[in-house]
C-alpha cells in the first residue's frame, strides 16, 4: 500500500505516556514504511481530549488531513470509569469520521490495571498501531480528496 500525498495526523495522549509513546511510535514507523509524506502529530493531556483535537484539525481550511490516527490508553481500573471514557471518546471520533468523511482509525487501548498489562501492552501496542495507521490511509485513499 503507498500513503504518498496523503496528509495524516495522529492525536496522542500524554496520560500513561509509558504506553502511549510505544503507540505514537509504531504509527509513525507504519506511516513511514506506507510512504506517507506529510505526517502532523498533536498532543493532548488525556483521551478525553482527542476528540476536540481531531474537530480542530477537521476544522481548519489549510492542510486538512486524509486520515486521522486517535491513540491513547484507558487503564481499566474497579470503576466502570474508563468504561464510560472509551465509550464518549469512541462515540465522538466515530461522530466526526461519519460527519466530515474523513477516517479516523482507534488506537486507542483499554487494559485492565495490572502490572503486567502494562508491559504485555506496550510490547504489542506496536503492531496494533501499526494496522491503525494502515488503515487509515487506505480508507483516506478510497475516499476522492475534495478539491481544496
Amino acid at each position: 500500500m503507498d500513503a504518498s500525498g496523503r496528509r495524516v495526523a495522529i492525536v496522542v495522549s500524554r496520560w500513561n505516556e509509558l504506553i502511549t509513546r510505544t503507540l505514537l511510535e509504531g504509527a509513525l514507523d507504519e506511516l513511514e514504511r506506507l510512504g506517507a509524506p506529510d505526517v502532523e502529530v498533536v498532543h493532548v493531556p488525556g483521551t478525553w481530549e482527542i476528540p476536540a483535537a481531531a474537530k480542530a484539525l477537521l476544522d481548519r481550511a489549510e492542510r486538512r488531513p486524509d486520515a486521522i490516527v486517535a491513540l491513547g490508553c484507558i487503564l481499566q481500573g474497579e470503576t466502570p470509569h474508563a468504561g464510560l471514557l472509551a465509550s464518549d471518546v469512541g462515540s465522538a471520533l466515530m461522530g466526526l469520521q461519519t460527519s466530515s468523511g474523513v477516517p479516523i482509525a482507534w488506537g486507542v487501548l483499554t487494559p485492565v490495571l495490572r502490572r503486567t498489562t502494562c508491559s504485555a501492552a506496550t510490547r504489542r501496542s506496536r503492531p496494533s498501531t501499526g494496522r491503525a495507521s494502515s488503515t487509515a490511509t487506505r480508507a483516506a485513499r478510497r475516499r476522492r480528496r475534495p478539491s481544496r
